[in-house]
């Protein structure tokens, strides 16, 4: 199921990407609904946000 450009726009605004950010959950398969579940709550300190999320994804693939 291919996502729409409006569905990545609602998650750079919402998970506060840039273009490289999107451009690097597109190359790891990930979708936009993903994304914004990921994003942590006030509740949630010990979680870390979706910038940094993708970054530490990327590192473990790299491996």
């Amino acid at each position: 199921m291919g996502y729409n450009a409006e569905q990545w726009n609602e998650c750079k605004r919402k998970c506060r990407l840039n273009d490289e950010d999107i451009a690097l959950a597109k190359r790891l398969g990930l979708n936009p609904r993903s994304l914004i579940k990921n994003i942590p709550s006030k509740s949630e300190l010990w979680k870390a946000p979706v910038k940094e999320w993708l970054r530490e994804i990327e590192a473990k693939r790299g491996k």
